[in-house]
């Protein structure tokens, strides 16, 4: 997947930095070009780290990155959501990219798993010789929403090389919309439903036309076809009550291979004899509701790399330091998210209108 952000080159004229005008903390790089100064709340050199006092919710977030030398600049804001892949400047060129941000307490994942966080937005630039000359931060005014509801393959993974799709779709994601990631590690469809910090938390926000991605399978080990289909009903019917729009997505595939095949086990066909997948795919007709196959897609990327290079797909000992045939790298993550994106568009959900 490659994703291309619009945005807009200045040059840096010989007097200083570009502005920007700002609401919350001060955005602006006020001496030469040449000293490399950072906007007000930025510090360090690579990365560069900034922090703005706000409280939980959605925020307009524009910056300018560059500056007196060439510079290869990736934003990332709270637990390891990626805003801005890898974009090269001139020199005495800045480029000024816009997006919305939602900000939680704990960030990353709702019970804190992997840490809390800091209160407030935190932004990390990194790259090479990574350069930002300005900041703005202001609350958004109802942008659309779109909430995740998943398990460790969709959340904020806090600490690398751990990476759920979640956190990888936000550079898609233009400017009036929010991605607002409840996924959370070892969740399955009873136990998001029931944990105060996850569904419950999550409901009462969701406001007309908000789309809540669904996402369950990986811990619904045990769970039968009639439980799976009840607890996911019942989230399908709250969201709907508040006016939002839910998408059932079925959960991508493990690298399990019989041969060039992949497995019962790797297709989510759980322990008790559940097709899970199907279970979703015949819910979603039943219920009128979209349905992204995330199993089907995943499975002909997965099948079509093949045993061994469909490694570079999830964790590897010889590069991640773990081998794990679930759990995404940064790389596999954005392939996932690439197919979530892919079927926004082509079904024209809620967020498609939103999408670079």
């Amino acid at each position: 997947m490659t994703l291309r952000l619009e945005g807009h080159g200045v040059r840096l004229g010989a007097v200083g930095l570009l502005t920007l005008a700002t609401l919350v903390g001060t955005g602006a790089a006020h001496t030469d070009a040449a000293t490399r100064a950072l906007p007000a709340g930025c510090s360090g050199t690579a990365p560069i780290k900034c922090h703005y006092a706000v409280s939980p919710g959605n925020y307009d977030v524009t910056v300018s990155i560059g500056g007196a030398t060439a510079a290869a600049t990736d934003m990332w804001v709270e637990a390891r959501r990626l805003m801005l892949p890898a974009t090269k400047t001139a020199a005495g060129a800045a480029a000024t990219y816009s997006f919305t941000v939602n900000v939680r307490q704990p960030e990353g994942q709702p019970t804190g798993q992997g840490g809390t966080g800091n209160p407030g937005l935190d932004i990390r630039f990194a790259g090479t010789n990574p350069q930002v000359s300005a900041v703005s931060v202001k609350p958004a005014t109802q942008p659309l929403v779109a909430y995740l509801a998943g398990d460790s393959t969709v959340c904020d993974q806090p600490v690398a090389p751990y990476t759920g799709w979640g956190q990888m779709i936000t550079p898609a994601v233009g400017p009036g919309a929010s991605v607002a990631n409840y996924a959370d590690s070892g969740e399955s469809s009873g136990s998001f439903l029931r944990n105060s910090a996850l569904f419950p938390a999550l409901l009462p926000k969701v406001k007309a036309n908000d789309a809540v991605f669904i996402q369950f399978g990986h811990n619904d080990k045990q769970t039968s076809a009639s439980a799976f289909r009840s607890n996911l009903t019942s989230m399908i019917t709250q969201v709907r009550a508040k006016g939002g729009v839910p998408v059932l997505v079925t959960p991508p595939v493990r690298r399990q291979f019989n041969g060039n095949r992949l497995t019962a086990t790797a297709l989510h066909v759980n322990g008790v004899g559940v097709n899970l997948p199907a279970e979703m795919r015949s819910l979603g007709a039943a219920q009128n509701v979209p349905v992204i196959d995330l199993t089907t897609k995943s499975k002909t990327l997965v099948e079509s790399l093949g045993p061994s290079a469909s490694a570079q797909l999830f964790l590897r000992s010889s590069v991640d330091g773990v081998t794990d045939n679930t759990h995404f790298s940064q790389y596999g993550a954005s392939q996932m998210g690439g197919l979530v994106l892919q079927s926004i568009r082509e079904q024209r959900l809620p967020l498609a209108a939103y999408l670079r």
